[in-house]
């Protein structure tokens, strides 16, 4: 037998492991996000929305005055 006809199998099989490994991880993961995601949502019923631009305005201006 050649060296060829044992290692190209092998790789194959490792190839494969690989993707399997990587798709099942990446499908966990999407699943914990998710999972968060409604957990967030369900501790205080609403959607926690970020600063407004007009907040994020006056605190800068507000931090930028006190440096002065």
């Amino acid at each position: 037998m050649d060296a060829m006809q044992v290692a190209l199998p092998i790789v194959g099989i490792v190839a494969a492991a690989a993707v399997a490994f990587y798709a099942v991880s990446f499908a966990e993961l999407r699943e914990k996000s998710f999972r968060d995601l409604e957990d967030s949502d369900s501790e205080n019923g609403i959607f926690k929305s970020s600063l407004s631009s007009r907040e994020r305005r006056a605190r800068r201006k507000s931090e930028k005055q006190a440096k002065d």
